[in-house]
């Protein structure tokens, strides 16, 4: 047996996509992460808030949602937890455009620009995200 039919093979069917559908943020204030993230990402903030505590944002590929997260400890005194590691990126075609516009917006900058290629920003919630070079 060659190496391709060993592949196919062990691939065991599924009934999930290897598809990303939306990544979750969790923020304590919705209304002023919206505000945020639509001027970090040039959207209008007009975004519907959802339940009292989602706001999808128009994205291009998987879909961002901010959410207070009530079930996942967003009632909890300081609400749900942050993200501390980057756990997606944003992408730009212009690096230096991309940290230059945080930076002149007072966007928490956590690293400069590393390798030519990412730097990670930290938004209002202390959540860590990279913006890194398509």
């Amino acid at each position: 047996m060659n190496e391709q039919d060993h592949q196919a093979s062990t691939t065991v069917k599924s009934p999930i996509k290897n598809k990303i559908g939306s990544v979750f943020i969790p923020v304590k204030d919705i209304e002023r992460a919206r505000e945020w993230y639509c001027k970090l990402l040039g959207l209008t903030p007009d975004c519907e808030i959802m339940n009292g505590h989602l706001c999808p944002l128009p994205m291009e590929g998987a879909g961002v949602i901010l959410d207070t997260m009530p079930m996942w400890g967003g009632k909890e005194p300081g609400g749900a937890p942050s993200i501390q590691t980057p756990t997606f990126m944003f992408l730009t075609t212009d690096l230096q455009a991309s940290y230059s516009f945080a930076k002149d917006n007072q966007v928490t900058l956590v690293t400069d620009i590393q390798f030519d290629h990412w730097f990670v920003i930290k938004d209002p919630d202390n959540n860590l995200l990279m913006i890194c070079k398509e």
